[in-house]
């Protein structure tokens, strides 16, 4: 066999071990994902329970249901801008429940999207208001996320408005304890009350991603090398 033939199917064989490798790395991220979706589905249709009972590792309690009771602060209420829904701009209202059997205690409760035109200022916030009485929230826990590396999370042109969702901000507004976490409301908005009710959000998705046709792409490749390097063996012997 001549020397550029043996060469070229070691090459071709080392192109296969690489991407059947690679495969089955997206093979074993798909499995992850799997088990991790299984989690966070049992985790959103669990019991909802109230804060007292969620494990105090909020990595542990992310997703859990929640049953939370209290009256809401609208005047500590913030806004999460630049958030779309159904292709429109608009803003999540986040607003601070003060729970009724923890004294000074909030917790930021995501009531839902509205609609702003500049995705920033929401034209009527009284209009989105959920009542002054004491009340149930149910919904799931959520960690808060990252802080940017450069900024502040608060928009020093636009009260309350925030570029995510910072518990410090609640905190220095209004002096009171935050919880480690916040809650996603879920709860179900009667039809009467829909115009002036933010639309709740959806749980997170829980689709596989593009894992299984990444594998299979890199087992193509990995055939497509070795019956590339075949056929020119084979027509190197020819010659």
């Amino acid at each position: 066999m001549p020397r550029r033939t043996t060469i070229f199917l070691l090459l071709a064989a080392l192109s296969a071990l690489v991407c059947i490798r690679l495969g089955v790395w997206q093979l074993s991220r798909l499995g992850q994902r799997r088990a991790r979706n299984a989690v966070v589905a049992s985790r959103l249709d669990s019991v909802p329970v109230p804060p007292a009972q969620l494990p105090r590792d909020t990595a542990v309690a992310r997703f859990r249901a929640v049953r939370l009771t209290g009256s809401y602060d609208y005047a500590n209420e913030h806004y999460v801008v630049g958030r779309s829904y159904q292709g429109s701009p608009g803003v999540y209202i986040v607003t601070p429940l003060r729970l009724a059997a923890a004294g000074d205690t909030v917790v930021p409760v995501n009531r839902g999207w509205v609609y702003a035109p500049d995705a920033t200022v929401v034209p009527e916030p009284e209009r989105w208001r959920e009542g002054d009485s004491v009340r149930t929230v149910t919904g799931f826990v959520e960690s808060y996320p990252p802080a940017l590396p450069a900024g502040r999370a608060v928009l020093s042109n636009v009260p309350r408005a925030l570029r995510w969702l910072d518990p410090r901000a609640f905190a220095a507004r209004a002096s009171y304890a935050v919880t480690p976490y916040y809650v996603v409301a879920r709860d179900s908005v009667p039809a009467a009350r829909r115009d002036s009710t933010p639309a709740r959000l959806s749980a997170p998705p829980l689709d596989e991603g593009p894992h299984f046709s990444y594998a299979m792409q890199w087992f193509s490749f990995a055939a497509i090398a070795l019956v590339g390097g075949a056929f020119f063996a084979k027509q190197g012997m020819k010659d």
